[in-house]
């Protein structure tokens, strides 16, 4: 058994929690600019354009992040595609994040009342300039909570890396715990570090939501 300091433990738990950071903004990121695309298509005017969009989010909801995550790592490589962890993790949550999100915008757009296509058209607006000047600012605006909420559910998901050998927060633990045979210490040590990451954006989420109720 290697012999680590509780300062030990807290250093390496740290160090590894960046990555945890930096991998869930990546994810949000890629996922709002991807997910953007897909809600264009899940709105479009032509029926088809709306299948594909409907069809997207259903795919990427509709089976776990785990078995996406597999597809990425494990699978594109039979395709003849060397990726490594990072790529795949970025990837995969990527996608993932970009099937909600498009999901949550699409509801913001359904929830505006038609006449705010209407006095777009009034003034000579197109649809592209509709959606950019008057209804995407007021979708985003109306969904800000839950887009907190999902960036909370996106931090945590994070987790399910660890199995395709990402060396993100969880698998820094379980390295940490197999070399100190101190599981309470150590995950007690993790669970703490997602609650400070977390907590603040939960708490955000729900004042947003109060907001809007005011409203």
């Amino acid at each position: 058994m290697i012999e680590f300091t509780f300062w030990d433990i807290v250093r390496n738990l740290l160090l590894a929690a960046r990555w945890t950071v930096l991998l869930s903004l990546a994810a949000f990121v890629g996922g709002a600019v991807v997910g953007l695309i897909v809600l264009f298509f899940r709105i479009a005017e032509n029926k088809w354009s709306r299948r594909i969009g409907s069809g997207y989010i259903a795919l990427f909801q509709g089976t776990p992040l785990l078995m996406q995550l597999f597809l990425m790592f494990f699978g594109l490589p039979m395709l003849g595609m060397r990726i490594e962890p990072w790529t795949a993790a970025v990837l995969g949550l990527t996608f993932f994040a970009s099937a909600y999100l498009a999901e949550i915008w699409r509801s913001g757009v359904d929830a505006l009342p038609r006449g705010q296509w209407d006095a777009g058209a009034s003034l000579g607006l197109h649809r592209l300039q509709e959606l950019r000047l008057i209804i995407l600012p007021q979708a985003f605006s109306i969904t800000r909570a839950p887009i907190v909420g999902f960036l909370v559910q996106l931090i945590k998901s994070t987790a399910l890396t660890s199995i395709i050998g990402f060396e993100e927060l969880v698998r820094t633990s379980n390295a940490i715990n197999n070399a100190t045979f101190e599981p309470f210490k150590v995950y007690g040590l993790v669970a703490l570090i997602f609650f400070v990451m977390c907590f603040p954006l939960t708490q955000y989420a729900r004042t947003l939501e109060q907001r809007a109720a005011a409203h």
